[in-house]
């Protein structure tokens, strides 16, 4: 068993939740079926703990021009209440995170990194943070995250919030977050999520947590919300077509193989962390018209591919899965792989070497699910 636990372990083991090791910390891997979790999420709402993630605190007159320079992304471009997704890259321009940063104010950001790399990039914010008028604050050891997920999410958190305050949560837009008071507190309530349905997630004191992961089940009983392990946030967010680091990003890798080339600003005038290496990459067009290219997969029989295995064109290897298996909304087998780019065109007919055996699968576009609005 690993040290970390969250302030919500206890709410997870009354639950009868089953554990599982994820970025250092003990998580819920699910309560009861994965499943009907999954569906859960898809139909009403699913109730996620998210602490194991980073918050980083950036302040002071120097934030938005520090973040340009730590960040690939323009984040002085960012309006006050919006959210970019970004990456943080080392000289090489490689991947060490990708992330969400808020911001709340004209010289105030929350950068949110995954768990495994809350402090590795803590430190990185630190270290570049030489030379800027800036405050970096790692609060990640006192911050819970809970999300709402699903279509009945707006409607559980109405529940907690005052009326006045009611077209707050309902004109948040996505990737957009605001203070409003939930179950009498104020707390920081942003629109992001990870499972391609709409949701929110809740900044909230450690100390407080227990309470309003209580008073969130309590109030969205009637609407169909249930606690969700990381079970089912895995096979949502691979239906969306979300990369997960540690799969689909590395170290290893760079934004443009990943399909992530828009969320690398060049054109900002200022120098960023590996802008000179990610620019060699992008003139060289690999991931787009050389090397490997992140694609999604969609078997074409029953068998579902797993990270890891080789994808194959002609009995050549020409590729290798990320993360897979079968979709619980679509029906079929679904993987995201990177694959040579001269196969990479949606509609190519590969396979997948699932332990000795050619599986047929499909490129196909991504996300493989998208919801209806």
């Amino acid at each position: 068993m690993t040290e970390n636990h969250t302030a919500l372990y206890g709410e997870h083991q009354k639950a009868g939740a089953s554990f599982t090791d994820f970025g250092g910390w003990q998580m819920p891997l699910k309560y009861s079926s994965e499943l009907a979790e999954h569906h859960a999420v898809r139909k009403t709402a699913g109730l996620f703990d998210l602490s194991h993630m980073g918050e980083v605190w950036v302040t002071g007159p120097d934030a938005a021009a520090f973040l340009d320079y730590a960040l690939a992304g323009k984040l002085s471009a960012v309006a006050v209440g919006k959210a970019k997704y970004s990456l943080i890259c080392n000289v090489d321009g490689g991947i060490v995170d990708d992330l969400i940063s808020y911001r709340l104010g004209d010289e105030k950001y929350l950068v949110v990194p995954n768990a495994g790399n809350a402090a590795t990039v803590a430190a990185l914010l630190a270290e570049r943070a030489a030379g800027f008028d800036v405050v970096v604050e790692d609060v990640t050891s006192e911050t819970s995250l809970i999300a709402v997920q699903g279509p009945n999410a707006a409607a559980i958190l109405l529940t907690l919030v005052p009326a006045e305050q009611h077209s707050l949560v309902t004109e948040l837009k996505y990737y957009a977050a605001v203070y409003v008071t939930i179950n009498g507190q104020e707390l920081l309530l942003a629109r992001t999520g990870y499972t391609g349905e709409d949701g929110f997630e809740i900044y909230v004191p450690n100390a407080d947590a227990a309470t309003l992961w209580q008073v969130l089940l309590e109030n969205g009983s009637e609407q169909g919300l249930v606690p969700a392990g990381l079970a089912c946030r895995d096979s949502l967010r691979l239906e969306a077509g979300m990369p997960l680091y540690g799969n689909e990003l590395a170290v290893t890798g760079h934004a443009y193989s990943a399909g992530l080339g828009p969320v690398v600003s060049l054109a900002k005038e200022s120098d960023f962390v590996g802008k000179a290496a990610l620019a060699a990459i992008k003139e060289s067009g690999h991931g787009v018209t050389s090397g490997r290219k992140l694609v999604g997969l969609k078997g074409l029989g029953r068998r579902a591919a797993r990270g890891h295995y080789s994808v194959l064109k002609d009995g050549a290897v020409i590729g290798e899965v990320t993360s897979g298996q079968p979709s619980p909304t679509l029906g079929y087998p679904v993987a995201m792989a990177y694959i040579d780019v001269a196969y990479a065109e949606v509609g190519t007919a590969l396979d997948v070497d699932l332990r000795g055996k050619a599986e047929p699968f499909e490129v196909v576009a991504l996300p493989f699910y998208k919801r209806q609005k």
